[in-house]
């Protein structure tokens, strides 16, 4: 158990920088860093450049898929599948379609009676979907070759974001729990916008909700929640705001106590929208592109914006997110919950809010900002 360890940390509160910094430290040992997103592996090299001036010959830095491609598929595939896979082939949704029913209902092509159909396109690229669950079929068959192999690679294996994981991943961290190399994890399940597959395996796992699963399906790792709890980013009001998102998470305190003359949670009226905009410069955070803004700023998704830090944010909240503003007992889906939390979470000095308040408008916490008045 010693040898695993979780740390869930909070926005803005530097795991990435502590995750780099524990990967430095390892002088004289070889260190794995993956984490899902392409994004995120940059952002992991550009921590290593600006603290240690140099990518160290020792730590090596891959994506989650191209690990497991490296590690997983290349050496063993043959053990299952004597064709050539020839890359992989990314999926949103599940893949293998065989076809749909007369009524739309989706039939797959099964692992046991069509294994190729089941795991390959029929240009022989495995789907993204179905890589882990090809690994872990590889070390069965393997009786463990793939992670032994691993362990005497690397005595220490880091993963970042961890809360993007899903389905069959979270059966290799649980070979990997049980290997001799030391596994730091390090996530933030409230930022939970992305998975690496949508399989019905551990569903209810997937996101906000992984911690569950190291609770329950993994009791051989040390949790720590506490000691990343410190949002350096973001100033006391916008985490009074987010913390309302998860309330039995532990409580986010601001490290930042910059005075701007414009700090805070604004209403911002959609006629002010461009005055506010060429007054404060703010990025522009939208649930999707569908989502109409002023073409003449930035603007990304909220999704995009994770692991960014802006100064200032406009976000154009979805309904749910409105009716949970004004009543936080509403529901809100988990996916939209985190999507909101990010948006949030990526100002230093102040959130805009798009919404068309009146005279009777008054929410804890919430300015109703006032254009040519307001500072």
């Amino acid at each position: 158990m010693d040898n695993n360890k979780l740390i869930i940390a909070a926005a803005g509160s530097g795991k990435t920088t502590y995750l780099v910094n524990e990967a430095i430290k390892q002088k004289a040992e070889r260190v794995l860093i993956t984490t899902y997103t392409q994004a995120n592996e940059a952002e992991i090299k550009k921590k290593l450049f600006k603290i240690n001036k140099c990518i160290p010959e020792n730590i090596n830095i891959q994506t989650w898929f191209s690990f497991l491609l490296k590690h997983g598929v290349r050496p063993y595939q043959p053990i299952l599948f004597e064709k050539k896979i020839k890359g992989l082939l990314l999926v949103n949704n599940q893949s293998a379609l065989k076809y749909r029913t007369k009524y739309g209902v989706p039939v797959y092509f099964k692992e046991d009676a069509e294994f190729e159909r089941h795991y390959f396109s029929k240009e022989t690229k495995i789907y993204s979907d179905k890589l882990s669950k090809f690994v872990f079929r590889c070390n069965q068959k393997s009786d463990g070759a793939i992670i032994d192999r691993l362990s005497r690679i690397y005595s220490h294996i880091f993963i970042d974001e961890v809360q993007d994981l899903a389905g069959y991943d979270l059966e290799i961290l649980k070979l990997f729990f049980n290997c001799s190399s030391k596994v730091l994890l390090v996530g933030d399940p409230r930022q939970g916008t992305y998975s690496t597959n949508t399989t019905a395996k551990y569903k209810k796992f997937r996101k906000s909700e992984i911690v569950s699963f190291f609770q329950v399906k993994s009791p051989n790792i040390v949790t720590d929640d506490s000691s990343l709890l410190v949002n350096f980013r973001s100033n006391p009001q916008i985490c009074k705001l987010s913390n309302n998102l998860f309330p039995e998470s532990p409580k986010t305190t601001s490290g930042n106590s910059d005075k701007t003359g414009h700090d805070g949670v604004f209403f911002i009226r959609t006629s002010d929208v461009e005055y506010y905009l060429n007054t404060y410069k703010p990025v522009q955070l939208r649930d999707t592109i569908r989502r109409k803004v002023n073409e003449t700023f930035r603007a990304m998704n909220f999704g995009e914006s994770k692991g960014l830090t802006f100064a200032r944010a406009l976000i154009y909240p979805t309904k749910p997110i409105l009716e949970w503003i004004f009543d936080n007992s509403k529901e809100l889906a988990p996916t939209s919950r985190s999507k909101f939390y990010v948006a949030l979470t990526r100002a230093k000095y102040s959130v805009g809010i798009v919404f068309d308040f009146d005279n009777h408008t008054k929410i804890d916490g919430i300015i109703n900002y006032i254009a040519n008045s307001q500072v």
